[in-house]
């Protein structure tokens, strides 16, 4: 089973965490999975960007982008050029490291 490194962020994993997940899973479902409360406006459907990530290791186990989520991440914040939405990023087999944005475009987030 794959292993999901998440990098500190200070409001949605202030320590950091380790989490794992089986091969097929989405990175935005098992974040959420492990109580790590990453925001997914769009509800996974590759039409919004909140749950932008960037992949710091395994970017090439998580399979090659849609065009669609190309688009999409030229309006994320803090664009690199590791970067994927967590909702379109499946894990296979190897273990990935990942860093969640400080900010993101959408400026009126729920609970807060």
């Amino acid at each position: 089973m794959p292993t999901i490194h998440v990098l500190p962020h200070p409001e949605y994993c202030p320590q950091g965490d380790t989490i794992e997940a089986p091969a097929g899973t989405s990175v935005c479902e098992a974040l959420l999975d492990n109580g790590i409360a990453i925001e997914h406006a769009c509800e996974m459907s590759c039409a919004c960007t909140t749950c932008h990530v960037v992949v710091k290791q395994g970017l090439a186990s998580l399979g090659e982008i849609s065009e669609m989520e190309e688009d999409l991440l030229d309006r994320a914040w803090g664009l690199t050029p590791t970067s994927r939405l967590s909702c379109q990023a499946i894990l296979a087999d190897e273990d990935v490291t990942i860093e969640i944005p400080k900010y993101s475009i959408n400026h009126a987030r729920e609970k807060h």
